[in-house]
């Protein structure tokens, strides 16, 4: 592929010039109505897209503008990671209003980090104007068995990567008014897709997967419904951030961790083998997947009893209607 298409005259044009300055060899092709990818023979193409616009994903005084380049790339690779694959390149679409314009070169240094460690070339994109800032990321991926959340079955045990909730109490600190602790607040602006791990579990045998962006409480609810199965957690063993509770870990959203079901005898070993793999990032056996019977989708023990699902363990819904 080239390395850019010549650009014409234009506002809109010295702005694209100035981000494939910063970018560097991060973004490959640019210029042409459309990019040419090639998908390797027997692989399938994954796409997914991911917003993130001000005020309802992120607000200016919370994050840098490197930060806010880097949290939106990632949100939107994760997508991938949980599908098991690989990365073919990123589409941007940026609405730029006004007031940040002068922060176009700190977002792109953030954007271009992002899918420089993860290999995930910039390939496209559309620049407009806007009353606030949103970037809309398209990331294309491919693999040859794909991980999907409707793949769980009866007799799976069920996994969660990392350690759940600093993002969830960083929001409520900026919420209420205070300042998150550095560990949460980095939990919340820097996550990382688990790309690495995705491909490592998809090929150790997984049958499903997906990325915890609405909450481990809800999200475990979309691999039940789409698998057909009941999911059991086992809530004492949800992996925690030092200083959040059970019920704050099982709704802390943006989370961007991997919930996975897979068929395995030994937990214990499946999760070091996955630690040596990954660079020392744990693998935590929290649950099993059953048939589903009695009409209950998802059930929770603690203590070896069955206990209520907290009330907050739902999934983060844009369009709910508000709490009154």
């Amino acid at each position: 592929m080239s390395r850019h298409i010549t650009l014409g005259p234009g506002a809109e044009f010295d702005a694209v010039r100035a981000l494939l300055d910063k970018w560097g060899t991060a973004a490959i092709g640019i210029g042409d109505d459309a990019a040419l990818l090639d998908v390797p023979p027997g692989d399938r193409l994954v796409v997914s897209t991911d917003s993130s616009v001000e005020t309802v994903h992120f607000r200016r005084e919370w994050l840098s503008s490197e930060e806010i380049g880097w949290r939106a790339t990632m949100a939107a690779l994760s997508d991938l990671a949980a599908m098991g694959a690989s990365p073919l390149g990123v589409l941007l679409a940026l609405t730029v209003p006004r007031s940040w314009r002068g922060e176009l070169p700190a977002l792109a240094a953030g954007i271009g980090e992002a899918v420089s460690k993860h290999a995930a070339p910039i390939v496209g994109g559309d620049v407009s104007d806007g009353d606030r800032l949103a970037l809309t990321i398209t990331v294309l991926c491919h693999t040859r068995a794909p991980l999907a959340r409707s793949g769980a079955r009866a007799g799976d045990s069920l996994f969660v990567t990392g350690a759940l909730g600093g993002p969830g109490a960083a929001l409520q600190a900026w919420l209420s008014g205070g300042t998150p602790t550095a560990a949460d607040r980095a939990r919340f602006a820097r996550p990382d897709a688990r790309i690495t791990a995705g491909r490592w579990l998809a090929a150790h045998g997984a049958h499903a997967a997906i990325d915890l962006s609405d909450g481990l409480g809800g999200d475990v609810r979309h691999v039940a419904a789409a698998s057909g199965v009941r999911c059991v957690l086992l809530l004492d063993a949800i992996p925690r951030v030092a200083g959040v509770s059970i019920a704050q870990a099982l709704s802390s959203g943006e989370e961007y961790e991997l919930l996975v079901a897979a068929p395995v005898s030994d937990a214990a070993k499946f999760s070091a083998e996955f630690a040596a793999a990954n660079d020392g990032l744990t693998l935590t056996a929290v649950g099993r997947v059953e048939a589903m019977h009695d009409g209950a989708d998802v059930v929770a023990e603690q203590a070896g009893l069955r206990v209520a699902m907290p009330s907050s363990a739902r999934a983060f819904d844009h369009f709910a209607a508000p709490e009154r």
